[in-house]
C-alpha cells in the first residue's frame, strides 16, 4: 500500500507504478449480485449449465463487473490523504480483451498516468489493469479520471 501524505506528493509519481491489489476470486453469487442490480441477465453470466457449452466453458463475469471492481482494488494499492474528497470523473478508455470466468482470480495494477490542476485540487488519470491469475492476456485495461479536491 502507497500512502501519498497529499495531492502534490501523488503528482509527484507519474508515470509510475502504484502497485497491485491482492487477488480476489469471482462468484457465481456476484455474478447474479450484479446481474439482479444491472438487470443484465445474459445466459452467459448465470445459466451454468448452458455456459458449460458455450463459447467459454462456463459462466463469466460481466465486463462491467471486472471494471466496478477497480475500487475495492485501490484501496489496497494505494491512498492519497489530506483531501477533502475524491470524485470519480470518468473513464477515458476501457477493453476487455479476456473474458473472467467464475471461479477465477483477479487482481488490479495501478500506473499513475497524468495529474493536470482542476478548480479546487487535481485531476487524476490511472490506467488500471486487472489481470487474470494464469492467462496471458488481461481482464479489463481502463483509464479512469478522478477529481482530487484538497
Amino acid at each position: 500500500m502507497r500512502i501519498f501524505p497529499d495531492v502534490d506528493a501523488f503528482e509527484a509519481a507519474i508515470g509510475e507504478h502504484l502497485g497491485h491489489s491482492d487477488w480476489t476470486t469471482i462468484t457465481q453469487e456476484q455474478v447474479q449480485q450484479f446481474a439482479d442490480a444491472t438487470g443484465d441477465h445474459q445466459w452467459i453470466h448465470l445459466d451454468t449449465e448452458r455456459a458449460k457449452a458455450g463459447p467459454f466453458g462456463g459462466t463469466i463475469a460481466h465486463g462491467y463487473l471486472t471494471l466496478s471492481l477497480i475500487p475495492k482494488f485501490g484501496q489496497g494499492i494505494y491512498r492519497v490523504e489530506n483531501l477533502s474528497m475524491g470524485i470519480n470523473y470518468g473513464l477515458n478508455k476501457v477493453r476487455f480483451p479476456q473474458p473472467v470466468r467464475v471461479g477465477a482470480k483477479v487482481r488490479a495494477g495501478a500506473e499513475l498516468v497524468e495529474v493536470t490542476d482542476v478548480p479546487g485540487g487535481k485531476q487524476a488519470v490511472v490506467r488500471w489493469t486487472i489481470e487474470i491469475d494464469g492467462e496471458a492476456k488481461p481482464a479489463c485495461v481502463a483509464e479512469t479520471v478522478a477529481r482530487l479536491i484538497r
